[in-house]
């Protein structure tokens, strides 16, 4: 995952060079993330993108070979989005917070991005019907560099804990947070709330086990 907005994962035909080039793929991007939303992926052609974002349809075949691999470079954009967010939320002022503020910052925090987003529940559902190699390769590789970032973390808070130990509990976290929050993201308001509530007490019980009352202690 890198800092930049570039989709350098997603198997383009070619990367833009020029700026006017990378503002041709967002528009590329934005404009598909629109008819995924409304139409549906399947339903969704690409002339209709193109005609979407106001280009002609050679420029988007010059960047992207096919209606896939312009869904993986919208998935490599919320990888990357996702990742900034993960960053910001573990600085060293955060290893200063109480355990349950902590909780409650970095659920409310991905909730948000989750539902702010329009695009995103309709291309990551997308994503797992294809399952196709290198989706779940981008997927992994995502994941996996969170889980190394947060095992690292927590062995600042915690030197005692072993190196392994930290990774342990930085997957568990992932996993269970990702997929609760997914499922979240299908309820109504009022049951995506219980949901919250629930998914924080459960990562502040476990958390509480190997951090103490208060982050950093």
């Amino acid at each position: 995952m890198t800092a930049n907005n570039s989709p350098s994962n997603s198997k383009m035909r070619r990367q833009p060079q020029q700026a006017r080039s990378q503002e041709r793929v967002n528009y590329i991007l934005s404009a598909a993330e629109e008819l995924f939303i409304e139409m549906g992926y399947e339903q969704t052609t690409t002339r209709a993108i193109a005609s979407r974002a106001k280009v002609p349809v050679g420029s988007l075949y010059q960047f992207f070979p096919d209606k896939e691999s312009i869904l993986k470079a919208l998935a490599v954009r919320y990888f990357q989005q996702e990742y900034q967010l993960f960053a910001q939320l573990h600085t060293k002022e955060a290893e200063t917070l109480p355990v349950a503020a902590y909780v409650d910052r970095v659920i409310d925090a991905f909730d948000h991005f989750m539902n702010s987003h329009p695009g995103y529940r309709a291309v990551y559902e997308q994503l797992l019907n294809l399952m196709t190699y290198s989706a779940i390769e981008a997927m992994d590789n995502y994941e996996y560099r969170i889980v190394d970032e947060l095992a690292a973390f927590f062995a600042k808070l915690n030197p005692k804990l072993e190196a392994e130990k930290c990774q342990a509990i930085a997957l568990v976290v992932v996993k269970v947070v990702s997929d609760l929050l997914w499922l979240a993201t299908s309820q109504t308001p009022a049951k995506r709330q219980l949901l919250l509530a629930e998914t924080k007490i459960l990562m502040l019980g476990y958390l509480n086990n190997y951090l103490g009352n208060q982050v950093g202690d």
